[in-house]
């Protein structure tokens, strides 16, 4: 899964974001979408350009990557993503902060959502055929921007919230690219399954038996129930985490909604 760019890309680095090679830097004003510029510009970006938005409240930033496979087999570097973002977000966290997956891509802290991963390929590519480019993006609540509203949101956190106190939208960048490199790396030298383990371990525990299926589906046995089986790729067309309204990681519903059904 190449990540060097290639000769002709020559954008500007972010002053204090300092990137390990061979990513560089692409820059957005606060009110820039970088998952959708990276992947309306993917092709002209290319491979290891990491798309970065600077705003106080969210960590946003999303990477191009240039696969050498198939799609079908491609699309599972989405789990490398997911796993250096929470291994990112780890290194940051409280001692024994819990920070958990839910599958596919919703990222939560002590059970709290904060955001998570998203994918893009290019629209009708096959999927036996090596796509052009795919883009992992990443969106992380840092602060609440709630104000009075804070507490009628019990299903949503923020970094601050949870005890992240040296921490910052850039540090979260460098060492996501720092642990997508790792990563690759470890998928690439010994194969897809101890990539799928990494990313099952961070899954929010719910009392099932759970495996990932060569293509990256999810599969999922229980006792004595018939088993269940859910599509990666269906899945990443639409982020589970996200509001469609705001764009922003969701806050779900407030508390007086879950007062109203008890």
């Amino acid at each position: 899964m190449p990540l060097a760019p290639p000769p002709r890309i020559g954008k500007p680095s972010a002053r204090g974001l300092e990137l390990p090679p061979p990513f560089r830097v692409v820059v957005l004003r606060e009110v820039g979408d970088a998952f959708a510029h990276a992947r309306a510009h993917a092709s002209e970006l290319g491979a290891g350009s990491l798309v970065f938005v600077g705003r106080f409240d969210l960590a946003e930033f999303a990477v191009v990557l240039e696969p050498d496979e198939p799609l079908a087999i491609a699309r599972l570097v989405f789990y490398a993503g997911m796993v250096a973002l929470g291994d990112a977000l780890a290194a940051r966290a409280p001692p024994e902060k819990p920070i958990t997956i839910q599958w596919p891509d919703a990222i939560r802290i002590d059970c709290g959502l904060v955001g998570g991963g998203r994918f893009a390929w290019p629209d009708g590519s096959e999927e036996t055929a090596i796509p052009e480019w795919l883009v992992f993006g990443a969106m992380i609540r840092t602060a609440s921007a709630r104000g009075a509203e804070a507490g009628l949101h019990p299903l949503a956190t923020a970094l601050t919230e949870e005890g992240f106190r040296d921490f910052s939208a850039e540090r979260l960048a460098e060492g996501f690219a720092r642990h997508l490199m790792a990563a690759i790396a470890r998928w690439q030298e010994s194969g897809y399954a101890p990539l799928a383990r990494e990313y099952l371990s961070k899954l929010v525990p719910n009392g099932t038996h759970r495996t990932l299926a060569d293509n990256g589906d999810l599969l999922i046995r229980q006792e004595g129930a018939t088993g269940e089986s859910r599509s990666l790729a269906s899945a990443l067309r639409t982020p589970s985490w996200v509001d469609p309204v705001t764009g922003a990681p969701s806050l779900g519903p407030p508390v007086w909604a879950h007062r109203a059904d008890e």
